[in-house]
């Protein structure tokens, strides 16, 4: 654990110095967009955080690459590469799209193309469920199933990209838990391969957004923009898939652990994709709305769950907390769960239950009754 720590510090600090340059940067040669009319923000920001994000990651992992307590991960480097090398190609579409705002399609086939590059060449793909032993029936599904996947979570995070400090803290929040996860379910399993990975990209994530955090609270000096989020949502996918997809189902078996393990079974299924619930969610209702408007799924609009929040009258940092809490809600019942179960605690996996029931009616609750209202934002419409 100290060694996980460490790495997570070493990748917090980097970010933080590196993110400062790119700032000073951004600002000396004037790289920033203009004000979009969906935009919250009403000062021109600098859109290249993800720049630093990406360096302090690529760094620690080369620490990591040194150390010998990671020497599992390193033992067969072709997925750690295959993962770098699509983090490059989406880091670097992202940065073009932020500084001239690319076409739709020429990001979607850069998604496509590094979530291949995980799947084929780096070999991390949805094999199996770990829900009755279900698996899939061909390479060529694994493959699509994985890129798919690889997809859909990266315009989910990309999408919630919308107020100071979001996406940085529902990512931190959400990597530090199935961190957890992952670590516990080395210790309980011994299926160290592919989770030593997951949680070493688990922890490196938590880290550079503990590192960019303080330039992106509100009032943000810097977005980590598409190269950000995309760059975040790519690794997240990743690091579930490195774990739930290729985990061996019989190691969490309800035969193999006991009948009060029966939930054991479901865990690693619902905790990837709780960790990311609200920015699917979001991802979900705002392709449903697009298309059903005769749009293209991924035209801009100012209907996203946050800018629903404020329109109910939350100030941007209350609108962000709550996104935080809700996120910490979902991911730590789901994880409680694991953790009862495994534990064998009185009451077991309704410790889990309860704790998401009463924080989520606490969150709806303060959800829909913002402390206060506030005059409705000018801009606050449709751009289309």
């Amino acid at each position: 654990m100290k060694q996980y720590l460490f790495t997570a510090l070493v990748t917090a600090v980097l970010t933080f110095v590196l993110a400062g340059a790119v700032w000073r940067l951004a600002l000396r040669f004037k790289l920033y967009p203009a004000i979009r009319e969906r935009d919250v923000h009403t000062r021109p920001t600098p859109r290249l955080g993800g720049i630093a994000m990406f360096l302090g990651i690529v760094v620690a992992f080369g620490f990591t690459a040194q150390n010998d307590f990671f020497h599992r991960v390193w033992i067969d480097p072709q997925p750690v590469l295959a993962i770098l090398a699509a983090t490059v190609l989406i880091v670097a579409v992202g940065i073009a799209d932020d500084l001239w705002d690319l076409d739709w399609m020429i990001k979607l086939a850069a998604q496509v193309g590094a979530a291949a590059i995980i799947a084929w060449f780096g070999g991390i793909q949805i094999y199996s469920l770990p829900v009755g032993g279900l698996t899939v029936g061909s390479s060529w599904m694994s493959v699509v199933l994985t890129i798919l996947s690889i997809v859909v979570v990266m315009n989910a995070v990309n999408f919630i990209d919308g107020l100071d400090g979001l996406v940085a803290g529902v990512a931190l929040i959400a990597n530090g838990v199935f961190f957890a996860w992952s670590y516990l379910l080395v210790r309980d399993t011994g299926q160290s391969t592919y989770s030593n990975l997951a949680s070493l990209i688990a922890v490196v994530l938590v880290g550079a957004c503990v590192g960019f955090l303080p330039w992106n609270w509100s009032p943000a000096k810097m977005f980590m923009g598409d190269s950000g989020a995309l760059m975040l949502g790519l690794l997240m996918a990743t690091s579930g898939i490195a774990v739930t997809g290729q985990l061996n189902p019989a190691t969490l078996d309800p035969e193999t652990l006991g009948r009060s393990q029966l939930l054991g079974a479901f865990i690693p299924v619902l905790l990837p994709v709780a960790v990311v619930i609200l920015p699917l969610l979001d991802f979900g209702l705002a392709v449903i709305r697009r298309t059903g408007a005769g749009r293209s799924p991924f035209s801009p609009d100012r209907k996203h769950l946050h800018h629903r929040l404020l329109d109910l009258g939350h100030s941007d940092r209350s609108a962000v907390l709550i996104f935080y809490a809700w996120a910490a809600i979902v991911g730590l019942a789901v994880l409680l769960m694991y953790i009862a179960t495994r534990e064998n605690w009185p009451g077991q996996y309704w410790i889990g239950v309860g704790f998401g029931v009463l924080g989520g009616a606490a969150c709806v609750i303060v959800t829909a009754l913002p402390s206060r209202r506030r005059r409705p934002d000018p801009r606050a419409k449709d751009p289309a």
